[in-house]
């Protein structure tokens, strides 16, 4: 797709005006004639962005959305991993423009599919229930829903796991088999860490604010674990 100028023109403009978080927005296209939508960023960290779900389904309620756009201050506009999870999630191409230099990229969807092990933490992105989807998906052909979940969850009021995985097709197990998840509670109240048993003794998980890996399940892991889960068809 080839960019108007006004639209790189409206795209600089917002991003000028917001040096110290990132901004976000939507390219449309209305009776053939594109423009730039800035939306709100309600993302809990400066350098991440999320749209607001309102503006984003007023946005395709009224118009055709042609693309994604957000900044990266101080960094290089290249997309991140999670830039690329998303486009290939959404089907949508992302353009990236730096602060402050206002060079930009523009990515396409292309087949991009992200490893298991070495994934870089983003909340509701690349976490712990993205390897359990991801996994299961690519691994078994099992869809898993993509459930909305807040920052810390876990922490207001919420029980992601136990609420859900009945519903989803898991009954509790006493010991671990290949695929099954096993729930863990990490100095929480509630489950809010899950991983993937893989192989003898090993587990592939995604720990808050650390790359994603495979461990031996022992000592902390066993310590902390809730409940193993097996899905149906597996049984």
């Amino acid at each position: 797709m080839t960019i108007a100028d006004h639209i790189l023109e409206a795209v600089k403009a917002h991003v000028a005006s917001s040096p110290r978080r990132e901004v976000c927005g939507l390219v449309v296209s209305h009776r053939r004639k594109q423009m730039y939508l800035p939306c709100t960023n309600v993302a809990p960290r400066d350098s991440d962005f999320a749209i607001d779900p309102a503006e984003y389904a007023d946005a395709c309620d009224k118009y055709k959305v042609v693309c994604v756009v957000h900044s990266h201050i101080n960094v290089n506009p290249a997309p991140s991993q999670a830039d690329l999870i998303e486009i290939e999630r959404h089907h949508l191409p992302y353009l990236i423009m730096n602060y402050p230099l206002h060079t930009w990229t523009y990515t396409e969807p292309s087949g991009y599919v992200a490893p298991y092990v070495g994934r870089h933490f983003v909340h509701g992105i690349t976490d712990c229930y993205a390897i359990w989807r991801d996994y299961y998906k690519r691994e078994l052909g099992i869809e898993m829903i993509d459930y909305p979940r807040d920052v810390e969850w876990w922490n207001k009021g919420d029980n992601l796991y136990l609420d859900n995985y009945q519903a989803a097709g898991f009954v509790e197990v006493d010991s671990p088999q290949l695929h099954d998840i096993i729930l863990m509670q990490v100095a929480s109240q509630v489950p809010n860490h899950c991983a993937v048993y893989v192989a003898d003794n090993l587990i592939l998980h995604h720990v808050f604010g650390k790359a994603s890996s495979r461990d031996v399940y022992g000592g902390y892991w066993r310590k902390i674990t809730s409940k193993i889960l097996r899905h149906q068809s597996l049984c």
